[in-house]
């Protein structure tokens, strides 16, 4: 993956926003104006005063107007979206690269993660951790999201399919599958799945704008199910770099693609091939002894040029 296909795309500051935006394509409305090559067979340029016209977003993200007599609601082919998801992209093995000496614990992956996955504010998709090696050494920043095995514990335990491995490295969790048994987090040795025991955060919003089920999103959330780090899998398809990876002002995250051996900074947009960056950082993964076979790497908090924390709180 290079920076081209990776377009810049800050998160919505309004939850609101995101969730009118996904409800209109649930509707087909978005796309509206990409389809309108059917809608518009009779339309023309010529914008009469009478008119009514409705503004629509296109699927590229584009806003353009059309006449409101010409808007065609679309049926979303709800199985077809279930299915490329439970597939993954084609092509892609998607790996992502956490430098812990610029992690400066800003939170702001939690954030833009929480908003595009309607979490509750303590439910937490990614977490920063303060860690300390040993006595004599200073604390850092750990970011800890799933790691997406490549021979994933979660997903042999679970009885439903509910949860399982694409071609493209992401684990994903269905909850239209998930009957909420929990065996998948006691199986996962990083300890990074949430059980949602309360309605969703956004449960006034779906009740008010009825959403179809999006795997690739993990919206809406549903109480008595398993939720979890997705690698954004739904930003990936639009050709976005993840969510907390746009989100962190640090230059923290790196994410790419392992069969193109390249991967971009979140921050800086730069992209750099990622054997070099993990020789010459030794980069490594956590507990890669238990045979898990990470898609997350690590570089060592080494020469850091800022204050780290004082006091270490693994429960953070």
């Amino acid at each position: 993956m290079n920076s081209d296909q990776l377009k810049k795309n800050e998160p919505a500051k309004s939850t609101g926003k995101n969730s009118r935006r996904d409800f209109m394509r649930k509707l087909g409305l978005i796309g509206a104006a990409a389809t309108t090559g059917a809608v518009a067979s009779g339309f023309t340029s010529q914008r009469t005063p009478e008119e009514e016209y409705v503004k629509v977003m296109t699927s590229d993200n584009k806003l353009v107007e059309i006449p409101k007599s010409q808007v065609k609601e679309v049926k979303l082919d709800t199985e077809a979206l279930q299915s490329r998801g439970r597939l993954g992209i084609a092509g892609k093995r998607w790996v992502m690269v956490i430098d812990l000496a610029k992690c400066r614990n800003a939170r702001e992956c939690i954030k833009g993660c929480q908003e595009h996955h309607h979490l509750h504010p303590y439910q937490y998709h990614i977490n920063t951790l303060v860690m300390q090696d040993n006595p004599q050494s200073a604390p850092y920043n750990m970011p800890k999201p799933c790691m997406h095995c490549d021979n994933p514990p979660c997903v042999s335990v679970c009885p439903v399919d509910a949860t399982f491995k694409r071609q493209d490295g992401i684990v994903l969790i269905d909850n239209e599958r998930c009957i909420g048994c929990r065996f998948c987090m006691a199986a996962c040795p990083y300890s990074v799945r949430v059980f949602n025991w309360e309605e969703p955060f956004q449960a006034q919003l779906y009740e008010a704008q009825p959403m179809e089920y999006d795997v690739e999103a993990n919206i809406p959330q549903k109480k008595g199910t398993i939720t979890k780090c997705l690698f954004s899998a739904d930003c990936l398809r639009g050709g976005d770099l993840p969510t907390c990876v746009r989100s962190c002002p640090n230059e923290v995250f790196y994410f790419g693609d392992e069969n193109e051996n390249a991967v971009t900074n979140g921050t800086t947009r730069e992209t750099v091939v990622l054997s070099e960056l993990l020789e010459k950082n030794a980069g490594y993964r956590l507990m890669e002894e238990l045979g898990t076979k990470p898609r997350v790497y690590y570089l060592p908090p080494k020469d850091r040029v800022f204050e780290a924390p004082e006091k270490p709180d693994h429960h953070s």
